[in-house]
C-alpha cells in the first residue's frame, strides 16, 4: 500500500476506523485463510498507533478484542510515525506467524488453526452461521455474538459475494460451515475439512479409529489363537523332555 496522501490523513479525523482483510500466508496453519479486522486510529495519527482487531476466529487472537503489539495503542511509545498502514499490518502477520503471548493473543493446536482458516470464510460472510437467526441488526460492535454478516457485506460487499459462491461451489452448508455430502452418497463418512483439506495425519487417523473399533469387537483369545496354540505345544514338549529326563536319570541309578 502507498504512503496515506494527505487528504486520505485528513478523512481519518472523521472517519477513523479501517477495515482490512490479510490472507493466510502459505506454509503456516493459516494457509488460504481469510482474516477481516480493523484499525482505529486516534486523531493524532500518525503521531499515536491505532487499536487494532481481528474479527475473524483465528486461533491465534480473541475475535474482537484490542491486541497488544507493539505497533498498537497498547504501545504509544514505541511507534514510529513514518510507519504506513501496511507496515502495521505486516507487522499484525509476522506477529500473528509467531507464538508470542499477549493481551489478545493465545496459542491452539496448528490443528485447530487449519479448520479456522478452512471456515473462515464461511465465518466472515455469515457471522458464524447467525445469518440463519439474525432478527435484526446487532449493537454496536458485537459481531462476534452474530450479526448475520450484514457488518462484514456492508464493508467488503464484493468479497461477500465471492464467498458465498465460494459456499455454493464447495457444498458448505451455509448454518454449520460443514460441507454437505453430495446427493446420493453415503453420509457416514468422516469430515476429514472444507473442500477437501483433510491431511494425511487425519486420514490415518480415522484408519487407527476403524482398527481399534475391529479390535474391540474380538476377544484377547481370538485375535492371538496361533500364538496360544504355538505357547501350548512348546510347553507340552518341554514337559515331556523333562519327564522323560527324569525316567532316564532314575533307571541309571537304579
Amino acid at each position: 500500500m502507498p504512503h496515506v496522501p494527505a487528504y486520505v490523513a485528513n478523512l481519518l479525523l472523521s472517519v477513523n476506523r479501517w477495515h482490512y482483510i490479510i490472507t493466510g500466508p502459505e506454509e503456516t496453519p493459516y494457509h488460504g485463510g481469510q482474516y477481516w479486522g480493523t484499525l482505529v486510529f486516534p486523531t493524532n495519527y500518525p503521531f499515536a498507533p491505532p487499536a487494532i482487531r481481528m474479527m475473524t476466529p483465528s486461533g491465534r487472537f480473541q475475535p474482537s478484542t484490542r491486541l497488544c503489539l507493539t505497533i498498537s495503542d497498547f504501545h504509544p511509545k514505541s511507534f514510529n510515525p513514518a510507519w504506513e498502514v501496511s507496515t502495521i499490518l505486516i507487522g499484525l502477520l509476522s506477529f500473528m506467524t509467531s507464538e508470542e503471548i499477549a493481551t489478545g493473543a493465545f496459542s491452539t493446536p496448528d490443528a485447530d488453526r487449519r479448520a479456522m482458516a478452512a471456515r473462515s470464510r464461511w465465518w466472515n460472510s455469515t457471522a458464524g452461521g447467525s445469518h440463519a437467526r439474525a432478527k435484526g441488526p446487532a449493537p454496536k460492535g458485537n459481531v462476534v455474538a452474530g450479526d448475520g454478516g450484514a457488518k462484514f457485506r456492508s464493508e467488503w460487499p464484493e468479497v461477500d459475494k465471492e464467498n458465498w459462491e465460494w459456499m455454493k461451489k464447495n457444498n458448505v452448508d451455509t448454518v454449520t460451515g460443514k460441507v454437505v455430502p453430495p446427493a446420493g452418497s453415503s453420509s457416514c463418512g468422516p469430515q476429514l475439512g472444507l473442500a477437501g483439506q483433510g491431511s494425511g495425519n487425519q486420514r490415518q487417523a480415522v484408519v487407527d479409529a476403524v482398527v481399534q473399533q475391529r479390535d474391540a469387537g474380538t476377544s484377547w483369545l481370538g485375535r492371538n489363537k496361533l500364538l496360544v496354540i504355538g505357547a501350548t505345544i512348546f510347553v507340552y514338549v518341554l514337559i515331556a523332555r523333562i519327564v522323560g529326563n527324569g525316567r532316564e536319570g532314575s533307571s541309571t541309578i537304579g
